[in-house]
């Protein structure tokens, strides 16, 4: 990605208080595991998970909207605080609006992580778009910022770490671990 290019990425996420989440493939590698009686196993990335509890302490709070529904997926948001979760959503677009209505904030002022077409609508109305190098390309095409790590090994650190940044709270973040 070229510079000017990440310099416009950044302005866009300085805006940010609410930074939502896609799962399949974002979240996770984009697998599905089928265990002996049939429940989805889903493998997520530690490295994601503190970037998501370093950017709600930073004061961007976070949110999954996932059009597979999944205990799993509950569980996680739960362990990390991620206070809304949408789940079983197959047109994103609605939720994504009933969120901006509950939390009172603009599209300018969240952020959505996906990698695949049926994220491009929620994509499309947010301030800041982002999504991942093996999603898919019509996604990536417009996307504000691709990761250079794939779903579920990192991509959503990347993001959080990059919001961080761009609202000049890295280091503030980084600082108890740096002692």
């Amino acid at each position: 990605m070229h510079t000017q290019d990440l310099h416009a990425a950044s302005l866009r996420a300085k805006a940010l208080k609410l930074m939502i989440f896609d799962v399949d493939g974002v979240l996770t590698d984009g697998g599905l595991r089928f265990g002996a009686e049939g429940e989805v196993i889903k493998t997520f990335n530690v490295l994601d998970g503190l970037g998501i509890k370093l950017l709600q302490q930073s004061g961007v709070a976070v949110a999954i909207i996932s059009a597979r529904q999944s205990p799993i997926v509950a569980k996680r948001a739960h362990d990390l605080g991620i206070q809304i979760l949408l789940q079983g959503v197959h047109d994103k677009r609605v939720a994504f609006e009933a969120t901006m209505a509950e939390t009172g904030l603009s599209p300018e002022q969240c952020g959505f992580m996906g990698d695949d077409v049926i994220d491009l609508p929620v994509m499309l109305r947010t301030g800041f778009a982002a999504s991942v190098p093996n999603g898919h390309p019509e996604v990536r095409a417009r996307a504000h910022l691709v990761t250079e790590a794939a779903g579920g090994k990192g991509a959503a650190r990347e993001v959080c770490d990059f919001i961080l940044k761009a609202q000049n709270n890295y280091e503030a973040a980084l600082a108890p671990y740096l002692r």
